[in-house]
């Protein structure tokens, strides 16, 4: 029988069953022992982290008041570390074909209904343009598994020419990547092409289930999906994202698993992932939500949000459009940092604004313009991010963990988050979201504590209105 080992990298030992069976037996029966849930909400506080077991513990209280100390501390954290940016990004759909069975994504194969399509490099061109007029400087790519159609070659051509495209002030800075575990090697190229983050969700920790939702394709064998992550780093890769589908299993079970692997790339690697996403299942062609008996409420959702943001303080959480506006708001408030807007979930989604009805991943829940969620996000308090210069200066894996841990991130994160703001509100935004955000700037210039660092804002600041873009601490 396999036992437990952080370090191991074999999955069923990192992804121990038997040690998330324990620690969710753990959970329930200390759930009620407040002088130990003091004890991990003091440490908590002091923003060094959690275990998966003491996190699994503040999960399953259901005390009100405990619940609203945890939901102080998250605020309190999140401050502390991201202040009030949230990071706006989008998703670019570039192929639908798949040869996987997820019985959860209209994309599995046996979808006959579901229009399959690929963008040309001509078609892309057109995404990326319509992308980069709405605003956005950083997109995550997503293609389905196909050894024919999407294939890395593919894939890297891709890359290139997003990269390349400049129109008017536009330029995407950052691309992210969310496509199938594959090699070291294809991960080394992934990372010469210059990607940001590698993304890859685990759908569910438990391999029983993994197992029965995934009956066929490359991506039913558990092991090899779920120790991805660790092929990608040894690929050179030092900024990953993991994530769960919340609702294809019990959530207990991949909350405790999403923090084991947490854990696992700290402890093997020396840092842990750069973010975490908590999606829920959505309705699509095919796809009815209501086969998943482990629906998560709004109000669970905020909680496990919450209590991720006290176990895992320095790493970015992403909340994608799969979520309502209200729904957004209430994990904005205790942890969420960044957000996508105006998305579209199908290929060639926004420059001919393609949309059947059959061809999307998921149904998307908030589908306001990216412009009204800025406006939305400004008016809330919040400054919408288009930043990229962490990647762009090297400020990655290690590196940027120990500055986010010491707290010096913020002496380049805030000026940042105000320059990309002004360059959006100079080149792209609305009437309202221009009045709000020249004023959230100035509240927000005064709150930087370096003279040196203000004064270089200020005039940087000034430039961009005068024409120039593209400034970074």
């Amino acid at each position: 029988m396999n036992k437990y080992d952080v370090q191991s990298p074999l999955a069923v030992e990192f992804i121990n069953d038997a040690e998330v069976m324990a620690t969710i037996d753990y959970a329930r029966s200390f759930k009620s022992d407040i002088a130990l849930i003091g004890e991990i909400l003091d440490k908590a506080s002091t923003g060094g982290g959690l275990n998966h077991r003491e996190a699994a513990v503040l999960l399953e209280c259901d005390d009100q008041k405990i619940v609203e100390r945890v939901f102080a501390i998250a605020r309190e954290l999140k401050q502390k570390i991201y202040g009030n940016r949230i990071v706006m990004f989008a998703p670019l759909y570039l192929s639908n074909y798949c040869i996987n069975g997820c019985v959860y994504c209209p994309y599995h194969a046996k979808n006959r209904t579901i229009p399959r399509r690929k963008l040309t490099q001509e078609e892309i061109r057109r995404e990326v343009i319509a992308l980069q007029d709405m605003g956005h400087k950083r997109l995550a790519l997503e293609t389905g598994e196909h050894p024919v159609y999407n294939t890395m070659d593919y894939l890297l051509e891709s890359i290139d020419t997003i990269y390349s495209i400049k129109h008017k002030n536009g330029a995407i800075r950052r691309v992210n990547v969310n496509i199938a575990a594959t090699t070291v090697e294809n991960y080394r190229l992934l990372r010469d092409a210059g990607i940001g983050t590698y993304i890859l969700f685990q759908e569910t920790y438990n391999k029983a289930v993994y197992e029965q939702l995934h009956p066929s394709g490359p991506k039913s064998y558990w092991a090899y999906h779920t120790e991805a992550m660790d092929r990608a780093m040894q690929g050179g890769i030092d900024d990953v994202g993991i994530g769960a589908l919340f609702g294809l299993c019990n959530y207990r079970y991949d909350f405790v698993g999403l923090l084991m692997h947490a854990e696992h790339l700290e402890a093997r690697f020396g840092v842990g992932p750069h973010t975490i996403s908590v999606p829920r299942i959505r309705p699509a062609d095919d796809i009815d939500p209501n086969d998943f008996p482990n629906a998560v409420t709004d109000d669970l959702f905020r909680r496990i949000v919450a209590v991720l943001r006290l176990a895992v303080p320095y790493t970015g959480m992403i909340v994608s459009t799969r979520e309502s506006q209200r729904s957004r708001e209430l994990v904005l408030d205790v942890g969420v940092s960044q957000l996508s807007g105006g998305s579209r979930t199908t290929v060639g989604g926004y420059a001919e604004n393609f949309d059947d009805g059959k061809s999307a991943q998921f149904d998307i829940s908030d589908e306001r313009t990216l412009d009204e969620i800025v406006s939305w996000l400004l008016e809330l308090g919040y400054i919408p991010s288009f930043c990229t210069a962490c990647y762009r200066e090297g400020r990655t894996g290690d590196r940027f963990m120990s500055l986010a841990k010491s707290g010096q991130i913020g002496n380049c994160c805030a000026p940042n988050a105000l320059m990309t703001l002004q360059e959006y509100l100079a080149d792209y935004a609305g009437n309202k979201a221009k009045n709000i955000g020249r004023e959230l700037i100035l509240k927000e210039l005064g709150l930087i504590s370096s003279d040196k660092v203000r004064q270089i804002t200020e005039a940087r600041l000034k430039e961009i209105l005068a024409g120039k873009r593209d400034f970074r601490f």
